[in-house]
């Protein structure tokens, strides 16, 4: 005759069974709940669902992101401040100290600056000792488009046209701007990755890569609205 379970373990697996159902609890909150808003943090509903320029740069994307904000300056203004991004120019107007932590010494400017105006599809916008992103398209004041071919272990680059292998992600990174009338300007950024469907890539991208786009693209949107809506002052040098 089986003996049946003594107290203690009566009350490990009724300990056990509580956790399991606090995780999928909590799993389905984030799922239902945290993430929807996590993707698409200040974009309406169509804004997000809606086609945007440079989509085809990542045809498949296995991930996608539409983030948005409403700036009370107009578009020539804030193209201004996000033409010149970059580590070794602008900076990103996100969280320099957290980005400083990886050591990609980034500085974030507090003026336009006339020498970092230029941008052209074929530049790169520096990440890290160089290597960055491709311009694909740079259309003042409305479209920029931005491509990377990266590997998510060893943070090297690969060429655009190459095909995914291992733990590269293929991104697309690409702003628009639209003009509201009254000075007014929308401004949406839209990131996609494609990857190769391996568990520790979805892995990857669901738990590291969505919440650092959005906790770092969030602040860079809000980072250019506060710098966008000041009052316009003389140009300088960060």
């Amino acid at each position: 005759m089986a003996k049946r379970p003594n107290c203690c373990c009566r009350q490990s697996l009724r300990w056990a069974g509580g956790v399991a159902g606090g995780l999928a609890a909590a799993a389905a909150a984030y799922v239902l709940l945290l993430r929807p808003w996590l993707l698409r943090w200040g974009a309406t509903r169509d804004e997000a669902a809606r086609g945007m320029p440079g989509d085809t740069l990542v045809r498949r994307a296995r991930l996608q992101s539409t983030h948005a904000v409403t700036i009370h300056a107009p578009a020539a203004r804030v193209w201004a401040w996000l033409v010149q991004i970059g580590q070794g120019r602008g900076g990103f107007y996100s969280y320099d100290w957290l980005e400083n932590l990886a050591g990609l010494e980034i500085h974030s400017a507090t003026r336009i600056v006339p020498e970092l105006q230029q941008l052209e599809a074929g530049d790169t916008v520096p990440v890290h000792q160089g290597q960055g992103l491709t311009v694909i398209a740079a259309e003042p004041p409305r479209l920029l488009a931005l491509q990377a071919n990266i590997d998510a272990f060893s943070g090297r680059l690969a060429p655009l046209d190459a095909p995914l292998a291992g733990a590269q992600f293929n991104t697309s990174w690409v702003f628009t701007l639209r003009d509201l009338g009254a000075g007014c300007t929308r401004l949406a950024a839209r990131f996609r990755a494609d990857y190769l469907p391996r568990p520790a890539n979805a892995l990857m991208a669901r738990l590291l890569l969505e919440p650092a786009v959005f906790v770092m693209e969030r602040r860079m949107l809000l980072g250019l609205k506060t710098r966008a809506e000041r009052a316009p002052r003389g140009s300088a040098a960060a």
